[in-house]
């Protein structure tokens, strides 16, 4: 695979994504009382994590159907979102029908739209493992101001059903496409590193399963905190966040 999305890969994508499009959050499992509170939770390590906040300028890479924006931008950040499918943005931007700060585009994450030194914090949910790591970090590193942030959530390989779902069982069966791939914190760490982001911070979280009846979300939360402290179990929560820094520019002598 060479560093940017191949030709077919992309078109792979935009087609698995245009036929999941009228049940994408089904697929997801955020539309569950389940997947809610997750979706919560994500959220708010990206507005906490990201510092949003009134005067703060985001992209949102892989904005889907604009589930995390609509649960980020009461931040009051200038939001600009973008995602491969038409038909997902499609529905991201029908819950913003006034658009009020957030912008939208439809583009390719591993080449963006965007200028250098443009955001001050670039974050998603669940789009680094559909994409090549290496080439999309640099691109959220180019477009970052220097001191910006990035935060980002992904599934963990390290977590039993993760790496079941992505290395053994038929991909249809659990709504994959044909080349998302999660990976372990080990290697977000290293390539972060390799392109010289700072202050990284990647960490297993999560053990909320997307299935777990409603009755049980808040003692599985409260059991979860204590095993996300927990070393070595904590390696197989489900998902990773993810957070580093742009480094400032070194002044010249």
């Amino acid at each position: 695979m060479s560093g940017r999305y191949s030709a077919g890969r992309l078109e792979r994508e935009r087609a698995f994504h245009r036929g999941i499009a009228s049940a994408a959050e089904r697929i997801w499992q955020w539309d569950s009382p389940t997947g809610s509170r997750r979706a919560q939770r994500r959220a708010a390590y990206f507005v906490d994590k990201g510092g949003l906040a009134p005067g703060v300028h985001a992209l949102e890479l892989g904005c889907g159907t604009g589930v995390f924006l609509a649960l980020t931008a009461p931040s009051g950040a200038r939001i600009d979102a973008i995602d491969l499918s038409m038909e997902l943005l499609a529905q991201a931007q029908a819950r913003f029908p006034n658009r009020g700060s957030v912008r939208f585009a439809c583009g390719n994450v591993e080449q963006l739209p965007y200028p250098d030194a443009a955001f001050d914090v670039v974050y998603g949910s669940s789009i680094l493992h559909h994409v090549n790591l290496r080439p999309t970090l640099r691109e959220a590193r180019r477009v970052l101001k220097p001191g910006g942030r990035i935060v980002f959530a992904e599934p963990n390989l390290l977590n039993p059903h993760i790496a079941f779902t992505f290395l053994l069982a038929p991909r249809h069966m659990f709504g994959l496409s044909a080349d998302e791939m999660a990976f372990t914190r080990f290697r977000a760490r290293r390539v972060l590193a390799e392109l010289g982001f700072e202050a990284i911070d990647v960490r297993p979280y999560d053990f909320l399963y997307p299935l777990v009846p409603s009755s049980w979300i808040q003692g599985v939360l409260r059991l979860g905190a204590g095993l996300e402290r927990t070393p070595l179990v904590r390696e197989i929560a489900g998902s990773l966040l993810i957070q580093a820094r742009r480094g400032e520019e070194k002044k010249s002598s």
